[in-house]
């Protein structure tokens, strides 16, 4: 099957439709709920269609299948960032596909460099931290700090924290869809 922008952004908003309802890891949001949030505060911020995508998208991977979901009762880290990160990367920009795939690495790093950041997390943010591996080492929080995309990661890291406040109002999937298209083309041209 050739996929065009249209299939694409088709795909992720039934996946959006149909997963998103799920409870968010012990949050008092909805998945769907989470990642619009973490777009629309992102918007609001004026950011890049990089950065809104990324934050949409950051958790892609728990929409996919059981290897993406997660509960408070786990034992062992499901990897849905890796997971999302393969879901879209043939089709948007590796700023964006970055964001998704290290999103957990990013709560690994500031845990690190600021270990005042640990204090802020949400209880499921702390026990899938633990699953995840805990703060980097020094030596891996170096090699982190290099990453090409480290800026655009850390604004997404922040904007997954903060999408976890419950009743707050956000447009729907559709409202980010020309973004999403836009980064689908520019990827395609590039």
């Amino acid at each position: 099957m050739t996929h065009t922008p249209d299939t694409v952004v088709e795909t992720l908003a039934t996946l959006f439709a149909e997963q998103g309802a799920k409870s968010y890891l012990g949050e008092a949001v909805t998945m769907a709920e989470h990642m619009l949030q973490g777009a629309w505060l992102a918007e609001q911020q004026g950011a890049s269609d990089e950065i809104i995508v990324g934050a949409l998208l950051h958790d892609i991977g728990h929409f996919a299948g059981d290897r993406g979901t997660f509960a408070l009762t786990d034992t062992e880290d499901r990897c849905h960032e890796s997971t999302g990160a393969a879901l879209v990367e043939a089709h948007l920009p590796p700023a964006v596909v970055a964001c998704i795939r290290e999103h957990v690495a990013a709560k690994r790093y500031l845990c690190a460099v600021d270990p005042a950041y640990a204090d802020t997390l949400s209880r499921a943010s702390q026990h899938s931290l633990r699953l995840q591996g805990g703060p980097m080492a020094a030596d891996e929080a170096e090699r982190f700090a290099q990453h090409p995309h480290l800026e655009a990661i850390l604004k997404v890291r922040l904007l997954d924290d903060a999408g976890k406040e419950a009743g707050r109002q956000t447009p729907e999937f559709a409202h980010f869809a020309p973004r999403v298209r836009r980064l689908i083309e520019a990827h395609r041209a590039s």
